[in-house]
């Protein structure tokens, strides 16, 4: 980021968090570097509710908002270093930090623990990540404890700390024009990469080529890093919900499940679709694969502002469940299948989840057991799915057929835009964009 880039957003949000935090205090630590082995890192990812207030992307910083009067947005982070630079790259340092990320004041990281005793002085109420590590949970108790040994100067310490994420995560469940705007790049790079998928994997691939077909198209569109660890899965690996392996050689005949998204200068995608490495479906594939779009279609009248959210997930386990009985999977009435949810031999997930920094993102799903309403600016995955393992009680023909089709969904003050509307999904759109050029 630099001077040129617009940081009104994380203004705007610090401003919502002092509006609530009346005159206590707010912290929240990025995330920590981490060793992949012996003295070589992991590739560095920020603390997501950090970032969310500030955009700074530099490891070791930590925010701190003073409430109440003072109303200030205090930035601890690295110093800069020249010699450092040298090897690891540029650092802001406070000076920068402050005037390109508009916070009212700098600090070095180095002053954070004497300089929160202060800060927390008088303060009644500190709001910050509980349990998010022992080691921060020991440096927010130190402060306080540091405070605590100057009561006898009149100076009194926090009685409450209260977990800052709750707030946050109701912030982070509506997404603002800003966070929307970056979404819909992350959506569209990764449709990309579907297509890219659809056009180059053929039998005779091993998955991890198709795997690194997905991974240039991210990379070359400037998302460099996955949201998560990509499922490249064909043939009986599309029936394991979480295959990671990706080290399989695909076969003519084979379904190839491909859930994988991007993430785009801090936000995710996340799509999956399943298509025939031949580029043709055979007729029980076919049928799957058609229970699976009905299913995900229907759920997607569901998705509009004032239904609840886990309307979706029943209509999802409705028709899928009808389906299963029309292919002769399953026998009894729907009624019964779903009253004892015999459909879980197949079906045995959600229909999705909420979606924006994280993959699996930040919001309650229900508050004091009620389901959440769905809102304008909810984003959220629609991701039903069949999965029909070897069985003897089912006719070999379905066996090894796992299908998944899943979409990002923004929800609008009318209904509902699907951010990821470009990726093939119906039977013919599918097998056209598998045709080789």
């Amino acid at each position: 980021m630099n001077a040129l880039v617009d940081t009104s957003p994380y203004v705007s949000r610090r401003n919502r968090v002092f509006a609530a935090i009346g005159d206590g205090i707010a912290i929240v630590p990025t995330a920590p570097e981490v060793l992949r082995n012996r003295d070589t890192g992991f590739l560095y990812r920020h603390d997501s509710y950090f970032y969310y207030l500030t955009g700074f992307a530099e490891p070791e910083a930590v925010i701190v908002l003073l409430g109440g009067n003072e109303r200030r947005a205090v930035l601890f982070c690295r110093e800069k270093n020249l010699d450092r630079e040298i090897w690891d790259g540029y650092r802001y340092g406070p000076d920068a930090a402050r005037d390109i990320f508009h916070f009212d004041a700098a600090l070095p990281i180095t002053q954070l623990k004497e300089q929160l005793a202060e800060m927390m002085s008088d303060r009644s109420v500190v709001h910050t990540p509980i349990g998010m590590s022992a080691a921060w949970d020991a440096e927010i108790s130190g402060a306080i404890n540091a405070v605590r040994t100057r009561a006898r100067t009149g100076v009194s310490a926090p009685g409450t700390v209260i977990d800052v994420r709750a707030l946050l995560d109701d912030m982070r469940l509506i997404k603002d024009d800003h966070e929307i705007a970056l979404m819909r790049r992350s959506a569209a790079i990764a449709s990309q990469a579907h297509r890219r998928a659809m056009r180059h994997a053929r039998p005779g691939q091993f998955e991890y080529e198709v795997e690194a077909e997905i991974a240039h198209e991210f990379i070359r569109h400037g998302a460099r890093v996955p949201a998560y660890n990509h499922i490249v899965a064909s043939g009986p690996n599309a029936c394991v919900l979480h295959y990671n392996d990706s080290n399989r050689r695909m076969q003519d005949g084979d379904l190839l499940l491909i859930d994988a998204g991007c993430e785009y200068e801090g936000y995710a995608s996340d799509i999956t679709r399943t298509f025939p490495v031949s580029g043709t479906f055979s007729g029980p594939q076919r049928d799957i694969y058609q229970a699976v779009l009905d299913a995900e279609l229907a759920c997607m009248e569901s998705l509009r502002p004032g239904r609840p959210f886990n309307e979706y997930h029943d209509v999802a386990e409705r028709v899928l469940s009808q389906r299963l009985l029309d292919l002769g999977l399953l026998t009894g009435s729907l009624d019964e299948v779903l009253e004892q949810r015999t459909f879980t031999r197949f079906y045995m997930h959600r229909a999705g989840h909420w979606l924006g920094m994280d993959v699996h993102d930040a919001g309650d799903y229900r508050k004091r057991g009620v389901w959440q309403t769905l809102q304008p600016g909810m984003v959220l995955t629609n991701e039903p799915g069949l999965y029909i393992r070897p069985d003897a009680a089912v006719p070999e023909h379905f066996w090894n057929i796992g299908v998944r089709i899943e979409d990002d969904v923004l929800i609008t003050a009318t209904g509902n835009e699907v951010l990821t509307s470009a990726t093939p999904k119906t039977v013919a759109d599918v097998v056209s964009a598998c045709e080789r050029r």
